[in-house]
């Protein structure tokens, strides 16, 4: 654990390293670009789209890529069949610069095609969620105007009954023997005997940095999700910039340079494709790595063992829950995770109990690292990882080098001091360029190149976000303002606990209360007095939760793998209904 004189020393040396790494003759450049209006700093030696992003992968075109169970393809196979399949796109589909694409199915190298294909021909991705009913995939495609759906069987049946009306073109990925539906076109099959687009076909198609590049749909809180429409450049900033932090911390403590791996760089896929951590940071940062992508087809604590030992995967990366989970696994100890060089995490807050027990069981070379993004910022926000995460654990990191800028505003929107708490506001070209069709609601979000990200936080005193809460996931008690994120942290200090999810309910009195379902571990016991009590000295005494819900069992997920806390809340307010 580093002082906070040791963290001031190493970031004076972490801003000369940023100074060199982005200076002009360097390879990843930054200079700037007016965009939309907006002065941005920008990579200028960076593709200028996804199509040569995809090239990049031929630089290792004979190593495995997309692994999925008995599947295995290398990178000049996934490039040449995506080319194939834009081809197929454009000339049987009538599929054109700046349509779009749905893509709705469990993670594969199915799905992973019909995105790079859709993007090679300058076409709009859509990923979709895969978990959402036939009416949400319903929304979706009409929002969208997608002109073709690829789909896996049990999507297919999903959205079968509104095809009529969609007007949509279906390309089926992945469907097997008995609920293969007839009539459709199947992806490999309809690459048979079809020649890839060439370079110069592609090249001829013009697309630009701030062309369209995909609208992914945000979770939907409120009313109907909403989609958020990216350009080639806001994403290839994001990619980028993860090989720009690498680079630089691998400059600042060359420990963690590894000369000669004994393995290929390669990654679990545990987090659904259709969330901007499983696209971006998982499937296409792997590009620029020569990483193989082993995907899951959900996931399971027990199979992401097994898949870590047998392709000596080097990057677990997940919510934190995942890690958590491989933890507390019977077979943990006996599997061979050698082969981990990072065991990072996104999307959710990481307690910092967790860090201790991760420093403790994993690897000693397997680095613990965090990220904030959100999808309209196509994952990018702040970045922790090694000592600084050590000595900071309640932290996601400093804003994200060398594009990302991060500042902290209050309700009138005034930038605040540094440990000043307000919402945290991101900016850079990886933010979107809009909430497709929603000219309101991106008005709301997007102000003077800002995008607010409705979060709550605070940099601290050498310039570290900490985030408080969701700005929709605090409980106002009487006026009072309880972030769940902190009760949380306090409630997993028990040993008892397993995991816990905080969260409001109404009450006439106070407006609304706080209460937690609590997992607790194997063969453990606790009492609501018991809890109470050891909250009382961690938390004020209007922080703790009036009621305590406990069980043995996980606490529901959603999709991505995070608790599923509106469920659980839910649950809570109509068990009280009925008395």
């Amino acid at each position: 654990m580093l002082s906070d004189e040791e963290i001031r020393q190493d970031l004076g040396k972490l801003k000369d390293i940023v100074a060199s790494h982005k200076a002009p003759d360097a390879p990843l450049a930054v200079g700037t670009a007016n965009i939309d209006g907006q002065e941005y700093s920008v990579f200028t030696k960076i593709p200028d789209n996804l199509a040569g992003l995809y090239r990049i992968g031929l630089e290792t075109g004979k190593l495995d890529f997309l692994v999925y169970q008995e599947e295995r393809f290398s990178f000049e196979e996934s490039y040449t069949m995506a080319c194939q399949l834009g081809r197929v796109l454009q000339e049987r589909y009538g599929i054109g610069v700046g349509d779009r694409v749905a893509v709705c199915g469990r993670n594969s190298p199915d799905w992973c095609l019909a995105y790079m294909a859709s993007t090679l021909i300058g076409a709009i991705v859509v990923p979709m969620n895969s978990w959402w009913t036939g009416p949400e995939l319903e929304y979706g495609l009409k929002d969208s105007g997608s002109k073709l759906i690829f789909a896996d069987a049990p999507r297919f049946h999903a959205v079968q009954p509104y095809l009529e009306t969609l007007d949509l073109d279906v390309v089926l990925i992945k469907p097997s023997d008995q609920e293969r539906p007839t009539g459709f076109s199947e992806l490999y099959g309809l690459l048979e005997n079809v020649a890839p687009l060439s370079e110069d076909e592609i090249a001829a198609l013009g697309i630009s940095p701030e062309h369209d590049a995909s609208i992914m749909y945000t979770s939907g809180s409120t009313g109907h999700p909403k989609g958020v429409l990216s350009s080639h450049r806001a994403i290839l900033s994001a990619l980028f910039t993860w090989q720009f932090v690498k680079e630089i911390n691998e400059i600042l403590r060359p420990e963690l340079l590894e000369v000669d791996p004994p393995y290929q760089p390669a990654l679990l896929a545990n987090v659904p494709l259709f969330h901007v951590t499983g696209s971006h940071a998982q499937f296409l940062a792997s590009f620029i790595y020569g990483r193989k992508f082993v995907m899951m087809y959900k996931w399971n604590a027990e199979i992401a063992l097994e898949l870590i030992e047998r392709e000596r995967i080097s990057i677990f990366h997940g919510v934190p829950t995942m890690t958590w989970e491989i933890m507390q696994s019977p077979h943990f100890a006996e599997t061979d995770l050698s082969s981990l060089r990072t065991v990072a995490a996104g999307g959710a807050p990481r307690p910092p109990e967790h860090l201790v027990m991760m420093t403790e069981k994993f690897p000693e070379k397997a680095i613990p690292g965090l990220g904030y993004g959100l999808t309209e910022t196509n994952a990018l926000g702040a970045i922790i990882s090694g000592k600084f995460y050590h000595s900071r654990p309640n932290s996601t990191g400093r804003p994200t080098p060398p594009l990302t800028e991060v500042k902290i505003v209050d309700e009138q929107g005034n930038t605040l001091e540094n440990e000043e708490v307000g919402e945290i506001c991101i900016r850079g070209p990886s933010v979107m360029k809009g909430y497709w069709n929603k000219a309101e609601a991106t008005a709301e979000v997007m102000q003077d190149g800002w995008f607010h990200s409705g979060d709550i936080g605070m940099l601290d005193a050498l310039g570290f976000l900490i985030i408080m809460d969701r700005a929709k996931d605090i409980v106002i008690r009487g006026g009072e303002n309880i972030g769940c994120a902190e009760v949380e942290y306090a409630i997993t200090e028990h040993p008892a606990v397993s995991e816990v999810s905080v969260y409001g309910i109404p009450d006439d009195r106070l407006g609304e209360v706080p209460c937690a379902s609590v997992m607790l571990k194997a063969k453990q016991t606790l009492t609501e007095a018991e809890l109470k009590g050891f909250l009382q000295d961690k938390i004020a005494a209007f922080k703790i939760p009036e009621r305590f819900y406990f069980q043995y069992d996980q606490l529901p997920r959603i999709a991505s793998g995070k608790i599923a806390k509106k469920e659980l809340r839910q649950q809570v307010i109509d068990s009280l209904a009925k008395g």
